[in-house]
């Protein structure tokens, strides 16, 4: 999902941490919740869903740890991490080459891919269709990233970014965009949640990528046992049932 951007590899360089946030009993996680049906935040309750806040309070459940999850910026993950306010980030990242360099990932623990969003009837429905058009994206993600790389070679018009996907759906809706880059399960989320929107999606678009848990270099042994965890998870069947509850029906 998410495109770490140049500042945070220097951060990762430049910041030295003297303690970790794991405390007593407790494993402090921070996402962003607007990448639905990872993370997001219950309209009506406040609390924080999705597939990824599902699995981390599993993985506490295993350390026996309480787990604390903060809903905070994007563009403020990584830093606070190196900087050792938190334990370990949750929010539909994407494992790369460029990200590892700055923080440490888990086994993957989910595989996704990109797709494209446009009107219903618009004639869009691949990569290449994209040829002189404005495409909209949730800043810093590997849609981001992708349309990025489109514009550099000239073949799309513009990338218009947006800080939620919503945002970005929106502006496709609106005319303002010909169509969004974003990963699948979260167009499929969107438009299930959304039924009246004129828009559908291509289908895979890209290379298949990997979501990892990020935890600073520091901290070996914190991914060592969430590394276990997730292992326990699995042979238990409980990762299974959460997968089920959030994408058994896509």
């Amino acid at each position: 999902m998410k495109k770490l951007s140049v500042l945070f590899l220097v951060l990762s360089l430049v910041l030295s941490v003297g303690s970790l946030a794991l405390g007593q009993g407790v494993l402090k996680v921070a996402t962003e919740a607007g990448f639905m049906p990872f993370e997001y935040v219950d309209a009506e309750t406040g609390a924080l869903l999705g597939f990824d806040m599902d699995l981390i309070r599993e993985i506490g459940n295993v350390l026996g740890l309480e787990v604390q999850i903060d809903n905070i910026a994007w563009d403020g993950l990584i830093p606070a991490l190196l900087n050792g306010n938190y334990d370990c980030l949750i929010a539909g990242i994407t494992i790369t080459d460029e990200r590892k360099e700055a923080v440490d990932f888990s086994e993957p623990y989910f595989e996704s891919v990109l797709t494209v969003v446009a009107k219903t009837g618009g004639g869009i429905s691949s990569l290449d269709d994209l040829a002189g058009k404005i495409v909209a994206v949730q800043i810093n993600t590997t849609g981001d990233f992708t349309a990025s790389d489109l514009y550099d070679a000239g073949d799309v018009k513009g990338v218009s970014r947006f800080d939620t996907v919503a945002d970005a759906m929106q502006a496709v809706i609106i005319g303002a965009a010909d169509a969004v880059v974003i990963d699948l399960p979260v167009a499929e989320a969107y438009l299930e949640a959304n039924p009246s929107a004129p828009l559908n999606h291509s289908g895979p678009v890209s290379d298949n990528e990997f979501y990892g848990i990020a935890v600073n270099k520091n901290n070996k042994d914190l991914l060592e046992k969430i590394n276990g965890a997730l292992a326990t998870l699995k042979a238990q069947g409980i990762y299974d049932a959460i997968y089920q509850k959030w994408f058994g029906g896509m």
